[in-house]
């Protein structure tokens, strides 16, 4: 087998033996990470047509801020990990911090769409880095055994962005203007950039991580994990990215946006939940049943598209099941000891955003051709791709799994366990908001009314 030992090997004499104050601090620093850099990166979906009417574009358009930035992943995720592999981790999970920053920042002072796709691919660039460095980053500052929780915690940070960074973020944006919105995910990623210079133990580089080859991948089963992946992500994003104006097509008022996010997004948290039931379990049963699922789930929906509760009912279904495929697609990658585990974190990371990328075009181009009501049965073809590539793919997807280092039966634990501690911060977390997109409120409200003087000008 495999190069796997060999990288934890080494790994492992790096690591220290007990757990300390410090490392503690350090995960959970790379959870909140997590959560803000999936809140970076799905914050559109949320604001798709306030930016549409602002920037003078059609939802359709405007979705292509979601591929532009998946796409960057996509291409930049493993080479990016690979060429990095020996610098030291602090200096450059911070770098991707500030990425995230520059990247909000751009898009809240845009005056144009243009600006907005150009900060847009400055955040993909740090995230094709970020969730390869972060995942290693944890299992290098925590004892051996406890490599697997480490993981399992930056992972719920991420999970969680999905859940609530996404309706926090809508909320907010329709309060005060998706402007100020992401001025202030700005801010925060700005001012994580600065809790980790002062609080994330120091690691140093390593050695080229083991990357294998096509054919290895494909021997190991983990090429099969990758493109189910990949077809999982495109066919959830055919009609995620346009969840907000498909809600309001089926009779959603639109200033309720935020709180149906809200409410999918505690679907989510279920499936989490089931996740972290089953994955050692059933990980192969569980995945079949969760993909089956959101395929039929998509299948339905365009007839109860004219009840507005009939809609959200079969979508909190879909986002139910979505929610347990995180988990399961990284443990399967993980388990098949192809690649060391930040190259698996790396290649299921580009995977799913060529899903995302590719899913949001497919999306935009279903949408101009049957309109949003019909816009699921394009994810449903999808979807049944992936699940096809899951029931034949027993190596990638065995019925029976053995547990690793990396993630044991009890690291996933630490998801569902988290839980309780990110959601009970978020009403401090609600009240920094306010606080700071006041001030953050008077200079976009002086970059917006530059902008609107530059257009009248234009218009003359």
């Amino acid at each position: 087998m495999s190069t796997n030992t060999t990288t934890s090997a080494v790994s492992t004499s790096t690591r220290p033996i007990t757990v300390t104050n410090r490392s503690i601090v350090g995960i959970a620093v790379l959870g909140l990470a997590t959560f803000f850099a999936i809140t970076t990166e799905l914050m559109p979906v949320g604001l798709l047509g306030t930016m549409s009417r602002d920037l003078g574009v059609s939802e359709s358009t405007m979705g292509f801020v979601v591929t532009v930035y998946a796409a960057a992943v996509a291409i930049l995720a493993l080479p990016l990990t690979s060429l990095t592999a020996r610098l030291p981790r602090k200096a450059v999970l911070v770098s991707t911090l500030v990425g995230y920053a520059v990247s909000n920042v751009l898009v809240a002072v845009a005056p144009s769409f243009a600006v907005v796709c150009a900060g847009r691919v400055v955040g993909g660039v740090a995230h094709a880095l970020f969730f390869s460095v972060a995942s290693a980053y944890a299992t290098r500052i925590v004892p051996p055994r406890l490599a697997g929780r480490a993981i399992a915690f930056v992972y719920s940070g991420s999970s969680l962005g999905f859940v609530l960074g996404v309706p926090l973020a809508t909320w907010v944006a329709q309060t005060i203007g998706w402007r100020p919105a992401v001025g202030s995910v700005a801010l925060a990623a700005a001012v994580l950039a600065l809790v980790a210079v002062a609080f994330l133990p120091a690691v140093s580089g390593t050695a080229s991580p083991h990357v294998g080859s096509p054919r290895a991948w494909a021997r190991t089963g983990l090429l099969s994990v990758v493109v189910a992946d990949l077809l999982l992500f495109a066919g959830h994003y055919v009609v995620y990215t346009y969840i907000g104006p498909y809600a309001i097509d089926a009779g959603l008022d639109a200033g309720m946006v935020s709180g149906a996010l809200l409410v999918l997004g505690g679907t989510g948290i279920v499936g989490l939940w089931l996740a972290g039931t089953f994955v050692d379990r059933a990980p192969r049963q569980t995945l079949i049943a969760a993909v089956a699922v959101m395929a039929a789930a998509f299948a339905v929906l365009p007839f109860v598209h004219g009840s507005l509760f009939g809609t959200m009912v079969v979508a909190g279904v879909w986002m139910a099941a979505n929610g347990t495929t995180g988990t399961l697609f990284m443990a399967a990658a993980i388990r098949t000891g192809g690649v060391s585990p930040d190259i698996a974190g790396a290649l299921v990371n580009g995977a799913s955003n060529i899903g995302i990328a590719g899913g949001a075009a497919v999306g935009g181009q279903a949408l101009g051709a049957v309109g949003l009501q019909y816009l699921p049965f394009a994810g449903a073809v999808v979807l049944i791709g992936s699940l096809g590539v899951v029931l034949a793919a027993r190596r990638g997807f065995p019925v029976h799994t053995h547990a690793q280092e990396h993630l044991s039966t009890t690291s996933v634990e630490a998801i569902t366990s988290s839980l309780a501690v990110v959601t009970s911060s978020v009403p401090v977390v609600s009240r920094a908001i306010a606080t700071i997109t006041g001030s953050i409120g008077v200079a976009t409200g002086t970059v917006s009314t530059a902008t609107g003087s530059v257009r009248t000008q234009r218009r003359r």
